[in-house]
């Protein structure tokens, strides 16, 4: 990759102090982005303009505006052309892949005729233009061919933390308007990277709808589980037995609190909330333990129930104490995946209802597969040595006997 310098002139400067915020984000973004441009040019023609080279591919042929909607708004980039071979850039896939799937989504509405005036406006006004059945279906099979092969990919390496969850959304089948749940899994692989590893449509979170879910990511090559993070649905505790029987499962202290807190009188919950965080906060599991009996002696008679459900949960919300203490934060709870679903909704509010499933994995497969970038791209969360600890006798010995002590309730 060539390097890039982008330079601006005093004029050029006084300009963008002179404007508001967004307006000098834009102006900056835009520069830098048509600087882009002219590199990735330079690089597929081997030659600099007007430049006499024997490596020259080909030869320009002027620019093409296309604008291109960002999170700070709309820009006009002025996109090279090239006589022989059309010009590439990774820049509309990088911005556009979830946007042109939510296009694709609003124009099957569209073309289905279960669409509003409204959705009809936001197309155009997204598109620039009417779209027709052809575009339409032009723009679905690309988006189909890259979800599919993201959510199908072979899964190489070990990931030794799982975190799985689902959320719903309306979809249209049978001429009916339905829930459907999509099944999402989070994990962590070996090197501290958190990754989008699967995700799956199903009508509902059943024993064998989390079975099937759990056997496919085993299929393309998921190994070397630890630990595994979710709330506690019925379905999700069976097939983790069923599928990954020598793994533990870590119930998510945040659902494991409101869980009790719900239990109990509304006077109480705010306190109690504050004391089981305290418990979940303890340095070893003595100490949790001894933070728990205070706490049941002190709520025993005022919440009986809440006391029974945390006297229950207690053991399965304290797995992630076997880790070290740095890494307890991220696998105690399943809030990032919660985060994960929170921008799915966001995504998905302008469609409303989805007018089958295949617009749904294709929004939210391309959503994710976004997302999942992001993930890629930032630090890792443990190091390899801390990794290589767990790997050890003792440790994975602890593993092992939580494992069997989860499987002996679960039978019992």
């Amino acid at each position: 990759m060539a390097q890039l310098n982008i330079t601006l002139n005093q004029e050029e400067i006084l300009q963008l102090l002179s404007t508001d915020r967004d307006e000098a984000f834009r102006t900056l973004l835009q520069n830098s982005l048509n600087s882009i441009l002219k590199v990735e040019s330079q690089e597929q023609l081997k030659a600099a303009p007007y430049e006499r080279s024997e490596e020259r591919t080909d030869s320009r042929n002027g620019f093409r505006e296309r604008d291109l909607k960002t999170r700070i708004g709309k820009i006009t980039l002025s996109v090279p052309r090239h006589r022989k071979e059309p010009f590439k850039t990774m820049i509309f896939e990088n911005y556009s892949r979830s946007e042109a799937a939510l296009i694709a989504a609003m124009a099957e509405m569209v073309v289905s005729g279960v669409s509003t005036r409204k959705v009809s406006n936001v197309v155009e006004t997204l598109c620039g233009t009417s779209v027709s059945k052809s575009a339409v279906s032009d723009l679905c099979r690309d988006l189909d061919k890259e979800v599919e092969a993201f959510r199908n990919r072979p899964l190489e390496g070990n990931y030794p933390f799982l975190t799985v969850d689902a959320t719903y959304f309306k979809i249209r089948e049978n001429g009916r308007i339905i829930s459907k749940a999509l099944m999402i899994a989070y994990g962590t692989n070996e090197h501290g990277i958190r990754e989008v590893l699967g995700f799956s449509a199903y009508p509902n979170e059943s024993k064998e709808t989390w079975t099937d879910f759990l056997l496919r990511l085993k299929k393309r090559g998921l190994c070397g589980l630890l630990m595994v993070t979710s709330d506690a649905h019925e379905g999700i505790i069976h097939a983790l037995s069923k599928v990954f029987p020598d793994v533990p499962w870590q119930r998510c202290q945040f659902h494991f609190s409101r869980n009790i807190s719900d239990k109990a009188p509304k006077k109480y919950q705010s306190g109690l909330r504050s004391e089981l965080q305290e418990m979940f906060n303890s340095k070893t599991l003595a100490e949790a333990r001894k933070k728990r009996d205070e706490i049941i002696a002190e709520y025993r008679d005022v919440a009986e129930a809440a006391m029974s459900c945390l006297d229950d949960g207690f053991e399965s919300s304290m797995t992630v104490m076997t880790l070290p203490l740095g890494m307890r934060k991220f696998f105690r709870t399943s809030n990032h995946i919660e985060r994960l679903n929170k921008e799915l909704k966001r995504r998905s509010k302008v469609i409303g209802i989805f007018p089958n499933e295949d617009s749904l994995i294709r929004l939210m497969g391309s959503v994710l597969i976004e997302q999942n970038s992001i993930s890629q791209s930032r630090k890792a969360i443990f190091s390899q040595q801390a990794y290589q600890n767990l790997l050890g006798s003792d440790a994975k010995d602890q593993f092992h006997r939580i494992a069997e002590e989860q499987a002996s309730l679960l039978a019992a």
